[in-house]
């Protein structure tokens, strides 16, 4: 069973919708309705087709671009899977083999499969790596092969929030000789028509709209969870940038945190690899998809102190804090409230974007409810 896409009938949300949403619609409008300052972007596709496109509030469009800080780390994701796919790489090599340098100081053992599910101990160089470091295809992928990884690799696990994205783009490097924004931009997102870039061209500037801080509440009095190494991790980049406004970071795009597009974007880059789209075969084949999609680690978090945390390969899977689907379902939220993820069991691909973000950051949970409610509901419709 499918539906139609037609203009929603809606006060404040804007856009086109399948006529079975009718319901969402509703509910969206109502969140704008309830708070004049709320401003999001929403997608989703079902096996290919198009259900959701709409948009509403007063601080964007449907075609605004948006950093949705960690939301980006799924282009490396899916960009490894191009490589299975293609049979360039293999997760359980060493990363050394592709990467000798990386071999140093007690990591000459590490796996491709142990690095990108943050298994590998270096979410931060020994010395902190610089913002100058990171806007570098390899400066900060040196530093970090030249560090001894903060735990013994393989013992524990810790969110790699921003090292992830360099570790990445040198891996893809070393394995095609073209630097990962290179092999996304090539491979997936010209020849896909995907709206959503690492390092956003010039001459899509004036769609760019920054984010806006999160506001704590009166009553949010706890003290963060603590972390040894969550200061070591974030405090000597926090304070250099303004991660959504400085032009240097949006036009590099760094894989793990900035790159920029639309929700519209970001639900078809799934669709293309998980669905297809516009009638053309995915480029994931499903047994990839259930490689790169696989839970490889679960429980406490190193670097974040959660207790309840899972990745497969760089993807995040459904928790107890990020229930965004099914077991098989996988994605990844952003610090100020973005999420896009796929579900391979219901066909449904979602994205989120969202220009101010609810405290206390993650994926915003009226977007988690909602990507787990539209698979659930056109899942079992088909």
């Amino acid at each position: 069973m499918t539906g139609a896409m037609a203009p929603v009938e809606a006060s404040w949300l804007r856009g086109t919708a399948d006529a079975r949403l009718d319901a969402v619609v509703d509910r969206l409008d109502g969140f704008l309705r309830d708070d004049d300052d709320l401003s999001f972007q929403v997608a989703a596709f079902h096996r290919g087709v198009p259900v959701l496109d709409a948009w509403g509030g007063p601080h964007l469009d449907g075609d605004s671009m948006l950093i949705p800080f960690s939301v980006t780390k799924n282009t490396i994701g899916l960009s490894i899977g191009l490589l299975l796919e293609r049979g360039l790489i293999d997760l359980d090599e060493r990363v050394a083999h592709y990467w000798p340098e990386f071999g140093a100081k007690g990591k000459d053992a590490v796996t491709v499969r142990q690095l990108l599910s943050h298994q590998a101990g270096l979410p931060q160089a020994t010395t902190p790596l610089t913002w100058e470091e990171l806007w570098d295809h390899h400066a900060a992928a040196a530093r970090l092969a030249d560090t001894r990884p903060y735990w013994y690799p393989g013992s524990a696990f810790g969110y790699h929030a921003i090292t992830i994205g360099s570790l990445g783009d040198e891996l893809v490097f070393r394995v095609t000789g073209r630097t990962l924004h290179e092999f996304y931009e090539q491979e997936i997102r010209g020849p896909y028509g995907i709206d959503f870039y690492l390092g956003m061209p010039r001459e899509q500037e004036h769609r760019y709209t920054p984010l806006r801080p999160m506001v704590r509440p009166a009553s949010a009095t706890a003290s963060p969870p603590f972390s040894a190494l969550g200061p070591v991790v974030f405090g000597p980049l926090s304070r250099d940038v303004d991660h959504t406004n400085s032009p240097r970071n949006y036009r590099y795009g760094h894989a793990a945190t900035a790159g920029t597009g639309t929700a519209r974007g970001l639900a078809r880059l799934f669709a293309a690899a998980v669905t297809g789209v516009d009638g053309r075969d995915p480029f994931l084949s499903a047994a990839t998809v259930e490689q790169i999609g696989q839970q490889q680690i679960r429980g406490y978090d190193e670097v974040l102190h959660q207790h309840d945390r899972a990745h497969a390969i760089v993807f995040q899977k459904p928790s107890q804090q990020l229930a965004f689907g099914g077991p098989r379902a996988f994605g990844h939220d952003g610090a100020a409230g973005a999420l896009a993820c796929a579900d391979p069991d219901t066909g449904l691909t979602f994205a989120w974007t969202i220009v101010r973000g609810p405290w206390p950051g993650g994926a915003d949970p009226r977007a988690v409810a909602l990507a787990r409610e539209l698979g659930a509901l056109l899942g079992a419709a088909t």
